[in-house]
């Protein structure tokens, strides 16, 4: 295995001056119900499969709307399934349940509950990046800069607002969309060729964190509480 090499974290001002990496396989939309079967068929004969969704955004607080795009990614393609246009297809939400596939993703709980409001399944073998990446010493857990640890590279989130349940998905759409299934993958392969940290050290680094967090909070909620006093003693002046 590749010896840990990984940064804890890494600032946003340097990840802008990354090299932008996408993927660059094969993309295929998945938007009638005569598609299905073939890329099913396919991705029912892979070991690991990278995932990610799209929602239609909202900017308003409250409205929500519903997975609108699953995409699901090897290292050469990626479909990209239209579930506004088709519905969650059993055969998707077996693939799911299928504890003989691992399906990667980041912050998948949210994304699988998600896919079960449009059709319940039984989730196994479903891994969240975010769960794991600790043990490797990652402590920054966003996609890009996750992937800027791993690999020294940027990848775009431009294409995140967009409307994902317009009628057709631009080329940037779908590249973004793609990339970021892939990208999961491409994670999760690195982390498992890689030496975890010891357990013990792994901990104390989060540990760590949590209190350097906290410290942060407390400091924002006394400087609060400061300009709150000089305020109400003003008032009374």
């Amino acid at each position: 295995m590749k010896p840990n090499r990984f940064a804890h974290k890494i600032a946003k001002d340097l990840i802008q001056w990354l090299p932008v990496i996408g993927f660059d396989g094969e993309v295929y939309i998945i938007d009638k119900e005569e598609k299905i079967e073939e890329a099913i068929a396919y991705l029912r004969a892979q070991k690991i499969l990278g995932v990610d969704t799209e929602s239609r955004p909202s900017f308003k607080r409250g409205v929500h709307y519903p997975t609108a795009l699953v995409q699901i990614a090897t290292d050469e393609r990626c479909y990209l399934f239209r579930l506004s246009h088709i519905g969650m297809p059993k055969e998707l939400a077996d693939i799911f349940a299928d504890n003989a596939i691992c399906k990667v993703g980041l912050a998948f709980k949210d994304d699988i509950n998600g896919l079960r409001r449009l059709r319940n399944f039984k989730p196994a073998n479903c891994v969240d990046l975010q769960s794991i990446a600790g043990r490797w010493g990652i402590l920054d857990l966003g996609l890009q800069k996750m992937y800027a640890i791993c690999f020294g590279r940027k990848i775009s989130k431009s294409q995140q607002l967009t409307n994902w349940e317009n009628a057709q998905l631009t080329p940037e759409q779908a590249r973004y969309a793609s990339t970021d299934a892939w990208a999961t993958l491409r994670i999760y392969k690195e982390l498992m060729a890689t030496e975890p940290l010891p357990e013990e050290e792994a901990r104390a680094l989060k540990q760590a964190e949590l209190e350097k967090q906290l410290q942060h909070q407390q400091e924002i909620l006394a400087a609060r509480e400061q300009a709150n006093n000089i305020n109400t003693e003003n008032n009374i002046k």
